[in-house]
């Protein structure tokens, strides 16, 4: 059985669900859930539950270390967790209106996370880009992903954050990630990353540096892009509660079958059905397993 290696972010999630459209200077009913997450950790679960046996590398506060060692084993991840005595685990206000998310972050005890004492690679390797972004440094990040290239192991990357890409430098982040397999990009960060505009053009155009792209387009599919080959898959129809976590759950299901040898097209057409699941929840984690 292939297993994967995840390093990322573990965020505690506070999901704020307003009724109506937000009043300023008084109160708006809302609907507010409050959950562990981060991308790395949701995509952690997310391929946990297609059972593939997955271990997270993560920093979160020391005063959490129970809850969260506990809440990752209930979904079938191996902890590999570092505890910082200053820093709080870091904590986000997602701001959730439809297919529209708004997020507040504080990425608190994630961006001390150390990667050094990490010397093998088992067959996937998934990068949060939330972890090069004032966290990983840039040669420790490319020398992970050259590490785990010359282990033979695949390197799956989700750039992060639109926002957080254009603060870095576009050119400097196409560079740091050279060596990636797969990239997993939403609209917007495939936007920032090739001035693009239309998702067949971004596609194509991250296709030239990557070997392997996945465009998400939420409610209107994926394209996915490998060569010269160009597909957009569509989105399986599902009641939206909340979108939080669709992209992870693509990902993982989209990973999970290539692992198993499955095709482009077909592994990503389970990760569509996957991502449909996700949004039908609160939260950015599948149901859990134990």
């Amino acid at each position: 059985m292939p297993k994967a290696l995840v390093v990322g972010d573990v965020i505690e999630d506070i999901l704020v669900m307003p009724h109506s459209a937000i009043r300023a200077d008084t109160d708006t009913q809302s609907t507010i859930r409050v959950s562990f997450g981060g991308s790395g950790a949701n995509f952690a679960c997310w391929l946990a539950s297609e059972k593939v046996p997955v271990e997270l590398v993560a920093r979160i506060g020391e005063a959490d270390r129970p809850r969260v060692e506990a809440d990752l084993k209930a979904y079938g991840v191996t902890p590999n967790l570092q505890f910082d005595q200053e820093l709080p685990t870091g904590s986000i206000v997602v701001l959730v209106e439809g297919q529209q998310r708004s997020f507040l972050t504080d990425r608190g005890a994630n961006t001390k996370l150390e990667t050094s004492a990490i010397k093998t690679f088992p067959e996937l390797l998934y990068l949060s880009g939330y972890s090069l972004f004032g966290s990983i440094p840039e040669a420790e990040f490319s020398g992970l992903i050259a590490a785990a290239n010359v282990a033979g192991s695949m390197v799956v990357l989700d750039p992060g954050s639109a926002g957080f890409i254009n603060d870095f430098g576009v050119g400097k982040f196409l560079t740091v990630t050279q060596g990636v397999d797969l990239i997993t990009p939403s609209l917007e960060e495939g936007r920032i990353l090739t001035g693009e505009d239309r998702p067949e053009v971004i596609a194509a155009a991250l296709a030239r540096r990557y070997p392997m792209v996945a465009l998400t387009l939420g409610e209107r599919g994926v394209v996915i892009a490998q060569g010269d080959a160009i597909q957009r898959i569509d989105a399986v129809s599902a009641d939206l509660i909340d979108a939080t976590g669709a992209g992870d759950a693509f990902a993982a299901g989209l990973v999970a079958k290539l692992l198993q040898g499955a095709s482009f097209e077909d592994a990503a057409k389970h990760g569509v059905r996957r991502g449909a699941v996700a949004v039908t929840l609160v939260g950015g984690r599948p149901t859990k397993r134990f």
